[in-house]
């Protein structure tokens, strides 16, 4: 027996240059998968491939590569569009310009972390027989799984708040974006309104759920951008316009958090990446959105801040000061509805981590989820009345928590979990290799010792002693993912995960959570907590009654 496996080890190693590509090994590597939740996924894409133009394929089941392309555009740039020139007026068009390209790469390249670890935990998981049937991967849970439950704590106390706070924002822009169709209502009335309308999202069960809502809402922001643009330059620069920024260090602070706020939506990466049939496939997927993202978000920022310039100081919405047209009224509509759309994915993620606490994750019924998911909705209704301050709320949350949950998190879990040598070694999992012809030290000399090895948890071999042929094969059966080939080393990979957590500790969380919550308490002092509507022209007052004449 142990000769005929010798024989094809052979005979396959001859062979395994032309007949393994780097796909069919990445293939290989993830082919586990499909035991769990993703099995149900690769039906699901069979069933795709067999009938394309089926109504529940094409709008409902989700998880393609396209998919999360769609989904990581879409929720990125959301209600941040209209306040992009407001930082513009804070920061001036050459360093709102070059934060944009600085912060989108940065938010790339924790992303691209992100969906390394998460890899790496899924891979250690399935290979103790871990089902993730019916369950969503959260990022807590992968730093639970690599770092232990200190960093559980740590990453669920920041991405919950991060979630809950960015829904806010989504249920307050809806508010303030209605306002400029329809002033019959104050702001706060309609964002009691519209915080009903959002509690819909509940009925979406996940991230496979939303394919034809992340194409409508990337379709809507397309539209909303190149209106921003267009507009602005049909308008023409106000006479008078004056384009002064940056002239205080608390607003040049305030407009960097919103630009860090702005690429930092991979707060719900590893739900989407588990939402796909392939997530390996991710890596670069939100690089490729970011890049998208950019000509949505500079042309339209600078357009209308070279329009409006130090007006925007005043309006943190950009619809404020473009003429009210049947064009403007379109693109309030389009980004009510996509704002609705982002505020279910903000908040899934926080439906999930509710269900789990109450036992009904694993619940099939779509009903009993939903009604078991509506609690979750309350606080962030309530807190969207309290702190109604479109614009400066977005900066005090990238601070305050993006800096945290979507930077210095991800780069800190990359360093620590890869810190040892052994974490980065090749660890070999194919149950036919044998070195029967080779005498180097601590490599298995039969079948048998292999099958010892491994089953004590100790398949890790000095890679000199892996023969050349093999290499390939066991590289591509690790978990670890090597450094992206425009990384040099591991060691390039740590100065950059460094840079980042120095950068955005000292210049995001200090300096920028400095400068944003100044501007925040300043507006909690004008207008006030509940503040009825915030930022509202005021009404002329009716003429007084003429006092009775008497005689």
């Amino acid at each position: 027996m142990f000769q005929i496996y010798q024989d094809q080890v052979v005979a396959f190693s001859k062979n395994s240059q032309t007949m393994l590509s780097t796909k069919q090994a990445e293939d290989a590597i993830v082919s586990n998968y499909s035991e769990t939740d993703h099995h149900e996924g690769k039906e699901e894409e069979k069933e795709e491939n067999h009938s394309f133009f089926s109504v529940k394929s094409a709008l409902w089941h989700g998880g393609s590569a396209w998919d999360a392309w769609f989904s990581c555009a879409s929720n990125q740039v959301a209600q941040v569009l209209l306040t992009l020139p407001y930082s513009f007026s804070q920061l001036g068009m050459l360093s709102g310009i070059l934060l944009q390209i600085f912060y989108g790469l940065l938010g790339s390249w924790t992303a691209y972390l992100i969906s390394v670890l998460y890899i790496e935990y899924r891979s250690r998981k399935e290979k103790e027989n871990v089902s993730f049937k019916n369950h969503v991967i959260q990022w807590f849970e992968v730093l639970d799984g690599l770092l232990g439950p200190y960093w559980k704590a740590v990453g669920l106390a920041f991405n919950c708040t991060f979630l809950l706070f960015g829904s806010v924002i989504q249920l307050i822009a809806c508010a303030s974006n209605i306002y400029y169709i329809n002033d019959h209502l104050d702001k706060r009335t309609w964002t009691y309104i519209f915080g009903a309308c959002c509690a819909t999202t509940v009925f979406i069960p996940s991230f496979h759920n939303y394919r034809i809502w992340s194409f409508l809402g990337l379709a809507m922001t397309t539209y909303t951008a190149w209106y921003l643009t267009i507009a602005a330059f049909i308008h023409g620069q106000d006479e008078g316009v004056k384009h002064s920024a940056p002239t205080k260090l608390v607003l040049y602070f305030t407009g960097a958090t919103n630009i860090l706020y702005t690429f930092g939506g991979h707060a719900v990466t590893v739900e989407i990446m588990h939402a796909m049939w392939k997530p390996q496939k991710f890596k670069y997927i939100y690089l490729i959105a970011t890049l998208y993202v950019f000509t949505l978000t500079i042309p339209s920022a600078s357009a209308v801040y070279w329009a409006f310039g130090d007006q925007l100081l005043d309006h943190a919405n950009a619809f404020a000061l473009l003429p009210k047209n049947r064009f403007r009224d379109a693109a309030v509509i389009l980004m009510l509805i996509h704002q609705f759309i982002t505020f279910g994915f903000a908040c899934t993620p926080l439906y999930f981590v509710w269900e789990k606490v109450i036992g009904m994750h694993d619940t099939r019924s779509i009903c009993l989820r939903a009604l078991a998911r509506l609690p979750v909705v309350v606080p962030i209704w309530f807190l969207a009345i309290i702190f109604p301050f479109f614009g400066p709320i977005n900066s005090a949350v990238g601070a305050l928590l993006v800096s945290f949950t979507v930077y210095i998190i991800p780069s800190l879990a990359h360093m620590l979990t890869y810190r040892k040598a052994s974490a980065r070694q090749v660890k070999c999992c194919l149950p036919l290799l044998t070195w029967s012809n080779r005498s180097s030290a601590g490599a298995p000399t039969s079948l048998s010792e292999w099958t010892l090895r491994v089953l004590m948890g100790n398949p890790i071999f000095d890679g000199d002693s892996v023969p050349t042929e093999w290499r390939l094969l066991i590289d591509r059966s690790n978990a670890v993912e090597k450094p992206p080939f425009f990384m040099p080393s591991w060691t390039a990979m740590y100065v950059i995960n460094a840079f980042t957590v120095v950068w955005v500790l000292l210049v995001g969380f200090g300096f920028g959570g400095w400068a944003s919550m100044t501007n925040f308490v300043r507006q909690v002092d004008t207008f006030g907590l509940f503040a009825k509507c915030y930022q509202c022209k005021s009404r002329p007052a009716a003429a007084a009654p003429a006092a009775p004449h008497h005689r």
